[in-house]
C-alpha cells in the first residue's frame, strides 16, 4: 500500500513542526493521530508546552520558520498570538498547540481527543 500526498505531507508538516519546537526547547511534546477519529477536519494534533509568553512566541515563530524553510509552507491561520498562553497554528492536515501549562492542563486536549492515537514526542538533549 502506498501513501497518499496527503499522508506524506501530513508526516512531513509533523516532523517539520516537531523540530521547530524541539529547535527552541518545547517541552512535553504528542503527536494525535485522528485519522481514525470521526468527526475530525485535520490528520494530527502537534502539542507541546512551554515555561513563558516568551518562549510559546519563540516556537510559534520557529515552527513558521521550519516549516516555510523545509516545505514552503505558510499556517492558513493562527490564533492567540495577542496573549500568548495557547497559540494555534492550523497549517489544514497538521494543527499545532502551543501551551502554557495552566491553559493545557484547562483544556486537556488529551482528554477531549481521547479516541486519538497518542504518540509522546521524546525531548532532545
Amino acid at each position: 500500500m502506498t501513501e497518499t500526498t496527503s499522508e506524506v505531507k501530513s508526516d512531513e508538516l509533523t516532523a517539520a513542526i516537531v523540530k521547530g519546537i524541539q529547535d527552541k526547547k518545547g517541552e512535553h511534546i504528542i503527536q494525535m493521530d485522528l485519522r481514525k477519529v470521526d468527526g475530525t477536519v485535520t490528520d494530527y494534533f502537534i502539542i507541546c508546552e512551554a515555561n513563558s509568553s516568551t518562549q510559546i512566541g519563540a516556537i510559534k515563530d520557529s515552527i513558521e520558520k521550519v516549516v516555510r524553510e523545509a516545505l514552503n509552507e505558510k499556517p492558513w491561520h493562527v490564533e492567540g498570538t495577542s496573549n500568548l498562553e495557547w497559540v494555534l497554528l492550523d497549517y489544514v492536515n497538521v494543527v499545532a498547540h502551543i501551551f502554557n501549562r495552566e491553559k493545557r492542563g484547562f483544556f486537556n486536549l488529551e482528554e477531549l481527543w481521547a479516541d486519538a492515537e497518542i504518540k509522546e514526542i521524546k525531548e532532545e538533549h
